[in-house]
């Protein structure tokens, strides 16, 4: 996945645009990491005012999507706009000749207009779910995530979602290591998971319950090895089991249960891309106890076994 393009919608979101190129645009091929030809196509080439209101100058058309490995459709603010034609057959025959398609936002109406969606589950910004689920019934629209991974396509969310997404795509392909070093010079946290809730409906918890739950995630993190139950966890932050897991949701979008799967499922890519540890040894470092709970884990959450894994993501310079 060394080929990126971003191709541009009707009414383009400026936000998308800015997210796509900062993950895939610029070369940090000097500090190990990977480098891409980065392009930004639209069905016309040409000034193509944003959503912004700023304007672009877009030097590629649909041609620059042949030889592209990675097609990110940015949505738009018209998900009314009549799609062209073109989009979609270029769409599809990238599709048909093995790249991957990401769509940011409303992107998503591109990709079920051109029937790749089709029998897919998918998703897209919240307040757009429900249209693209009544203009698209064959399409399984999934309003809370923040992305969905089909395989070589993958939705997502709108605005700050692309970046889960971009990043997602790093991990994915390229490992923990260089997906959390990009983050790093982003400066945002390396990994959300797709099936975190896109938006908190009910007010945030109390300012000091909100601080209490800071410190007991930066436990958490530091204590993955340990058995770290609702009741425990309640204690430390001295509220009760059902208060704590409520105030965890409302912190952070998801449980108490996913959330610590996620970080134990990242500190072991860490382990396994950047040492010799056994994955016994991995396993108990980060809470799974075993190595065979590891490997279902990693099986079921990343579709490999871990020493599967390693062999693909053992730490190299991947820079080209």
């Amino acid at each position: 996945m060394r080929d990126v393009v971003a191709l541009l919608s009707a009414a383009p979101g400026g936000f998308g645009l800015g997210v796509v190129g900062e993950v895939f645009g610029y070369d940090r091929s000097a500090v190990g990491l990977p480098r891409f030809s980065y392009a930004v196509a639209a069905s016309e080439p040409g000034v193509q005012r944003l959503d912004s209101g700023l304007a672009v100058l877009v030097e590629h058309g649909l041609e620059r999507l042949a030889s592209a490995d990675l097609i990110h459709v940015l949505g738009g603010d018209d998900v009314d706009a009549v799609p062209d034609p073109a989009v979609l057959d270029a769409l599809r025959t990238a599709y048909d000749r093995g790249a991957t398609l990401a769509s940011h936002c409303s992107g998503a109406f591109l990709l079920a207009a051109a029937g790749l969606l089709d029998g897919r589950r998918a998703t897209t910004h919240w307040s757009h779910a429900a249209e693209l689920r009544r203009r698209y019934p064959a399409v399984e629209v999934d309003p809370h995530g923040l992305y969905v991974d089909e395989g070589r396509i993958l939705t997502g969310a709108g605005t700050a979602a692309g970046i889960d997404l971009c990043l997602y795509l790093l991990r994915r392909e390229f490992g923990a290591r260089v997906a959390n070093e990009v983050a790093r010079s982003m400066v945002v946290p390396p990994h959300r998971d797709g099936g975190q809730a896109q938006f908190i409906g009910s007010p945030l918890a109390e300012v000091a319950d909100c601080d209490r739950l800071g410190d007991v995630l930066f436990w958490m993190r530091a204590n993955l090895h340990r058995e770290l139950t609702v009741e425990t966890l309640a204690a430390r932050a001295l509220v009760s089991p059902r208060s704590f897991a409520r105030h965890f949701q409302a912190l952070t979008g998801t449980s108490p249960r996913a959330w610590l799967l996620g970080q134990r499922l990242q500190a072991a890519e860490e382990l396994l891309e950047g040492g010799d540890l056994s994955v016994e040894e991995v396993a108990r470092r980060v809470g799974f106890g075993t190595a065979a709970g590891l490997r279902q884990q990693f099986v079921k959450r990343r579709g490999v076994p871990p020493r599967d894994y390693r062999r693909s993501f053992r730490r190299t310079a991947v820079a080209s």
